[in-house]
């Protein structure tokens, strides 16, 4: 053993040495020094545009002319029962003694902080925090208060603002899950992963007439994310007896972190050759209405929305949109790594990628029957909680050089199979939104099926939409039964949709 190897484990013993001597970190609160605290996060370094929403306060629901006392992020954390998680979080960093132990710590804490999550969702071992054990929220603010330490550390070394962005980076993942997918080898067994997406357009919403407060917007979950939690490390028996295992994870809604290889450096190493290679692969996001849509084609255009930290590749001009042979940053780029070209083409990567999902069967399975209708619900068949469709509209631009544009398949038939099939994509033409449009929802699947493809698999790979759970019963309440209960009805046909899958994989 070398002694750089041996110093090397020191110093990642030290720090987490340090880490097992706090508060436990299944529980969490705001990663910051606090009055008497640690000083070695005290700079005023900028936080991110993420990060800037830690301190937003709602207007209190009872009189919004008066601010809540606390931030919504602190109301999150605490309701979740994280409240502790901060402070243990910024001792243990303070007390890392070199790049390595810093390193070892923010992965071994990130997964913690996954684990402790999935662990609430899951109701195992008691919940804590008066939020419901559903609310994928608190997880997506405690990581926030985490990576805004991270921002503002001023370690014991040197340590350069690639080094920090690497730990940033490292914390971020880890605490998505994407550290921690473990599937068992061999072939008695089916292995099913799947993605969930964060919170997102927080800003703007009802707004009241307190000063210094924000609009209610900032109070979004996100049901997909909620389901990753709930389906994290479960085990499904199949109709064949076999037992498929479920392994989640959850991606940011920003622009960046796909371009950088999120979700390629997740799926791409369980899709390679090996004895753990998965049968099938499922992202699922949050649309509207009272339906799940099945998105047959994906896009690659994407960038006309912005993203949670703003990023925005590529917005309209003038009202047109903008056309990708004239800005390539109108295309998702695949990262070399994992097979993009060099250079950018309009063909390579291709412009659309289709479903290998068991669509007939997703639909026949009535995965709604036994779940309970939350209050609402506009699906019109009383029997069933929400709907399931094969979404097969799209919008195109038959001439690549060209902002005309053309919509088919729209509306999709609801019943199925459609009395007449739906029309693909013309030869040559390129996209401009999949059925999920072309926001990082339709991103996440075109990635995920451009993956399934270069790798020649025929594994279900294919995406999902939900319907919309931000329903509340008053304007500035953080949570009620109604937005649980649409949750709770979502993240259970969700499961239902994804066991169909396991079925037939």
């Amino acid at each position: 053993m070398s002694s750089l190897f041996r110093s090397t484990i020191k110093a990642a013993a030290a720090a987490l040495a340090v880490l097992s001597a706090t508060t436990p970190l299944w529980a969490a609160g705001p990663a910051s020094a606090g009055a008497g605290g640690p000083r070695c996060v005290g700079s005023a370094a900028p936080l991110s545009v993420e990060e800037s929403r830690l301190s937003w306060v709602l207007p209190d629901d009872a009189d919004p002319a008066r601010p809540e006392p606390t931030s919504f992020a602190q109301q999150m954390i605490k309701g979740g029962g994280f409240q502790d998680y901060g402070p243990a979080f910024t001792r243990a960093l303070c007390g890392a003694p070199s790049l390595e132990a810093a390193t070892a710590l923010v992965k071994h804490e990130g997964q913690d902080l996954w684990q402790a999550a999935v662990k609430r969702a899951q109701r195992r071992g008691g919940v804590s925090g008066d939020l419901p054990y559903s609310d994928d929220r608190p997880l997506y603010w405690t990581r926030l208060q985490s990576t805004a330490t991270l921002r503002r550390w001023t370690p014991d070394f040197s340590l350069s603002d690639t080094q920090r962005s690497a730990l940033i980076t490292a914390f971020d993942r880890a605490s998505r899950g994407m550290f921690d997918i473990d599937f068992p080898a061999g072939k008695g067994v089916k292995r099913v992963l799947m993605s969930g997406f964060d919170p997102y357009t927080l800003d703007g919403g009802t707004t009241g007439g307190a000063a210094g407060t924000v609009g209610n917007n900032i109070r979004h979950g996100n049901p997909s994310g909620a389901t990753a939690l709930a389906l994290d490390g479960t085990t499904y028996k199949t109709g064949d007896g076999r037992t498929a295992y479920v392994q989640a994870y959850t991606l940011p809604v920003n622009y960046t972190e796909f371009q950088a290889g999120y979700l390629e450096d997740t799926v791409g190493p369980f899709m390679r050759p090996g004895p753990r290679r998965v049968d099938a692969s499922v992202t699922v996001s949050q649309a509207g209405g009272s339906v799940f849509d099945l998105e047959q084609w994906n896009g690659r255009y994407h960038g006309v929305s912005p993203g949670n930290d703003h990023s925005q590749p590529c917005p309209t001009l003038n009202g047109a949109p903008q056309l990708a042979v004239d800005n390539h940053d109108c295309d998702s780029a695949v990262v070399e790594r994992w097979g993009g070209p060099k250079e950018f083409s309009l063909t390579d990567p291709p412009q659309w990628t289709t479903t290998t999902l068991p669509i007939a069967q997703m639909i026949r399975a009535d995965t709604g029957a036994s779940i309970p209708r939350p209050p609402g619900d506009e699906w019109p068949d009383q029997s069933v909680a929400f709907g399931v469709v094969w979404h097969t509209n799209y919008t195109e631009f038959p001439d690549c050089s060209s902002t005309r544009q053309v919509t088919r398949n729209n509306p999709p038939p609801t019943d199925y199979p459609p009395t007449t099939a739906p029309t693909p994509p013309d030869p040559g033409s390129c996209s401009y939104s999949g059925g999920g449009g072309n926001y990082l929802s339709n991103e996440s699947g075109y990635r995920n099926t451009l993956l399934r493809d270069r790798m020649g698999l025929k594994i279900p790979a294919g995406h999902i939409h939900t319907p919309d759970m931000q329903r509340f019963e008053r304007p500035f309440d953080v949570s009620d039964s109604t937005f649980d209960a649409w949750r709770l009805a979502i993240v259970a046909q969700a499961g239902n949709l994804l066991h169909v899958v396991a079925d037939n994989s």
